[in-house]
């Protein structure tokens, strides 16, 4: 089997993916290279001719009052029915943009700018429905951005914007022999060769499924360095080898370059993924109509929300 977890972001210098290879011995962990031409990625994934799983950090599903009476059978449908939609993945500057056609926002910082307004906008009952159901807080982190806001450091809009409209959307409309998670089902039944599951993965989440704490900014070289061994040895705990090199990388913080925090976090999100993969970890779909078809869910993520 073959898995791998790309951490993403709107930039491409600043995506970056990890790779491991589970045979005879148990796995078998690369150090982090850059993503890429993401289509390319998950062809040369298909190409082993193993079963193969692709993390992403990025949303997968919109929130379910904003899929509430739309025509589409769920999101996978409703992706695919992106493809060329310019206006869908327009940011906008203003509330007077926005609307179920064009629901991201705001393309900047304006006085009297609040996600109530944005709610407003898109006929949701208040802020709250912003946000999918796994994107709420837990009783171990904060709540997720909401995935149509496109403003801060936390926002995960316009990571969104970049996968779906350039690769995703026109993928799936395309018929690229994906299986996008939970929507097609548990993730053990998603394995087989020929086709690619995708599944949505959080480096933060996974930091604390792994049962790993950052004493400090991940941003900083520092202590990224300090979780070296404790990564290390969350590795071997979960039977992974890492390579001399990731070893190394890891060691050395991931770099002291601004990429070092995206590498950390396709580690990461990587062995999250293999801890549910060999059932360290649940394959959790909440038994939630919306959740499987229009939502999705978080990897590795367990009920119940705080």
């Amino acid at each position: 089997m073959i898995a791998a977890h790309a951490d993403w972001s709107m930039e491409p210098r600043k995506r970056w993916v990890a790779v491991a290879r589970r045979g005879a011995g148990g796995w078998r962990m690369e150090a982090p290279v850059p993503v890429g031409e993401p289509a390319r990625l998950a062809a040369a994934l298909l190409a082993e001719g193993m079963p193969a799983v692709l993390g992403l950090d990025l949303p997968l599903g919109v929130p379910r009052g904003f899929a509430a009476g739309r025509p589409e059978n769920g999101f996978v449908e409703f992706l695919a029915g992106r493809a060329g939609d310019a206006r869908f993945f327009t940011v906008n500057p203003g509330l007077d943009g926005v609307g179920p056609d064009a629901p991201f926002y705001p393309a900047r910082g304006v006085k009297g700018m609040t996600r109530a307004a944005h709610a407003a906008a898109l006929g949701l009952d208040g802020p709250a429905a912003l946000n999918r159901w796994c994107d709420r807080a837990t009783s171990t982190r904060p709540a997720g951005a909401p995935v149509f806001w496109t403003l801060g450091a936390n926002q995960s809009g316009k990571a969104a914007i970049t996968a779906w409209r350039d690769w995703l959307a026109p993928a799936l409309a395309a018929g690229a022999p994906y299986d996008l998670w939970p929507f097609a089902g548990p993730l053990h039944g998603l394995l087989r060769p020929g086709r690619l599951a995708l599944a949505e993965v959080y480096p933060a989440e996974a930091l604390r499924q792994l049962g790993l704490r950052l004493l400090g900014s991940k941003r900083a070289e520092g202590p990224r360095r300090a979780l070296a061994e404790a990564l290390l040895a969350c590795m071997a705990a979960l039977g992974v080898e890492a390579t001399p090199a990731l070893a190394a990388m890891a060691r050395a913080g991931f770099g002291a370059d601004a990429a070092g925090e995206d590498r950390l976090d396709c580690t990461l999100g990587l062995l999250c993924l293999i801890a549910v993969l060999d059932g360290v970890r649940p394959d959790t779909i909440p038994d939630d109509p919306m959740v499987r078809r229009w939502e999705g869910w978080v990897l590795g993520q367990a009920l119940p929300l705080a």
